[in-house]
């Protein structure tokens, strides 16, 4: 058994075979820079970071692309609210964006591309198109023609009457059909623009893509992605477009992310129900919005709230409290054949739970097996190399999900330097103990506990750990 995913072309689970052995082209597409980002954009670029760590684990040779929306009407129409130049606006926040998978150790992309930089490829895919006879031009505005493409709508499942009445078309009494799109919009005051055949203007938001994609990547690529509001006009009218002008699939599987919700709605500008990653990061940690990701499936939509996200933060103190040191010094007998056995039923059962459409949520019940079994070694004092192996297979495999297992508190100044203070306390306890002071030795114990230290006894002595807060 391969992996398998969903495609949603073809709404089946289909075994994974790329176009080219051992290579695999995939391109994402990003966001419309105008704004702070927010949470909702981290879930996309999160779930295909993931995709991406597990194919190359697989031993593919992945060429990653996803782009930045840098000239779209939302961006013009905050920068004339601001007063700001709209070029110098998006790259702003494209650069904080950047800053933001760094912080939520999202792998970088291979390239980044942005419509400002690749206005001479759209333009030649555009003069294509209307060579094609897919595209005409209106006084400097230039559509597509929906009409001449026979399968339009085969993405969403929609009929042309039903695409028209499911979407707020262009309003252009000009247009052959309502449901044409623009490709390029000619020049408006105040309005960023470019010289092109069909006079001063810009892209329309669906052709840039299209353009990059077969710029950066070729004509047909294995994996294109994105949240699963794009299905809808924008990768039908990616695939309208690219397809058109090719004559070939634009993606073989398609992938499309569910939505996080907050009170059950999207999370959105529009809707005004916005948690930044700024915001997010003051607080939380990337491990967590990880965790509670992909404690589902990725095309199912995620609850967002401080009950899902403490949930997560519990399940990842279960991972980090498997890795604390051994207790014991027992290398060899059951008990670490037993743990052997366990961390190579891990790694079988992880790739057998991510090659099924990368079911994050079976990967995690795994690790949490591996856990269990790290716990019981360690109580009964096993140590030594199957004890290591089994922490490396724990890193390495929450790793593939983006998983760091930092805690907090590993990364704290101020428990840095309260480390020699616990280990005084730790041995004063153990002092007590040896000379039958319990009571005493119970109220350090407790004292600690309280200041959120745990420690744990075993007949090779006492070691201690930072708890989870």
């Amino acid at each position: 058994m391969g992996l398998k995913i969903y495609n949603s072309l073809t709404r089946t689970r289909e075994e994974f075979v790329p176009v080219e052995d051992g290579k695999v082209r995939m391109y994402v597409c990003g966001p419309t820079v105008y704004s702070d980002a927010h949470v909702g954009h981290a879930m996309a670029a999160i779930v295909f970071d993931m995709v991406r760590r597990y194919l190359t684990f697989r031993g593919y040779a992945v060429r990653y692309v996803t782009n930045f929306t840098d000239v779209d009407d939302k961006i013009i129409r905050r920068a004339n609210e601001t007063g700001q130049d709209p070029v110098e606006l998006a790259k702003r926040y494209a650069g904080e964006y950047l800053r933001h998978l760094d912080d939520l150790n999202v792998q970088p992309a291979d390239e980044y591309p942005r419509v400002s930089n690749e206005i001479s490829e759209i333009i030649a895919f555009i003069q294509d198109l209307g060579e094609a006879g897919y595209a005409y031009e209106l006084d400097g505005d230039v559509y597509f023609r929906v009409a001449k493409d026979d399968d339009y709508g085969k993405l969403s499942r929609r009929s042309l009457q039903e695409a028209m009445s499911g979407t707020r078309v262009e309003e252009d009494a000009r247009k052959e059909s309502p449901a044409d799109f623009a490709l390029w919009k000619s020049a408006k005051p105040g309005e960023p623009a470019w010289d092109s055949p069909w006079g001063p203007g810009r892209p329309g938001w669906h052709i840039e893509c299209s353009a990059m994609c077969l710029h950066h990547l070729g004509e047909t690529i294995d994996i294109h992605g994105g949240g699963n509001d794009l299905v809808f006009p924008h990768h039908e009218n990616e695939i309208a477009q690219s397809e058109s002008l090719t004559g070939k699939p634009l993606a073989k599987y398609w992938m499309h992310n569910g939505m996080l919700q907050l009170s059950g709605e999207k999370m959105s500008k529009s809707l005004g129900n916005l948690v930044t990653i700024d915001d997010f990061l003051a607080t939380r940690s990337a491990d967590t919005l990880r965790m509670l990701i992909f404690a589902g499936h990725y095309r199912k939509p995620v609850v967002f709230n401080d009950e899902t996200l403490d949930s997560a933060e519990r399940s990842l103190a279960r991972l980090r409290g498997a890795l604390r040191p051994a207790s014991g010094s027992v290398s060899t007998g059951e008990d670490a054949d037993t743990l052997r056995q366990a961390t190579e039923n891990a790694r079988a059962g992880f790739v057998e739970a991510m090659d099924d459409d990368f079911n994050t949520s079976s990967a995690l019940a795994v690790l949490f097996d591996l856990v269990r079994a790290v716990n019981s070694a360690r109580s009964a004092g096993v140590s030594g190399p199957f004890y290591e192996a089994a922490q490396r297979t724990l890193r390495e495999l929450a790793g593939i999900l983006g998983l760091t297992l930092e805690g907090p508190a590993a990364e704290s100044g101020s428990s840095v330097a309260a480390k020699p203070f616990v280990d005084l306390l730790v041995g004063v306890r153990s002092e007590l103990r040896a000379a039958k002071q319990w009571q005493l030795a119970d109220r350090v114990r407790d004292g600690l506990k309280e200041l959120g230290v745990a420690l744990e006894d075993s007949p090779d002595g006492t070691t201690w750990r930072f708890e989870e807060r």
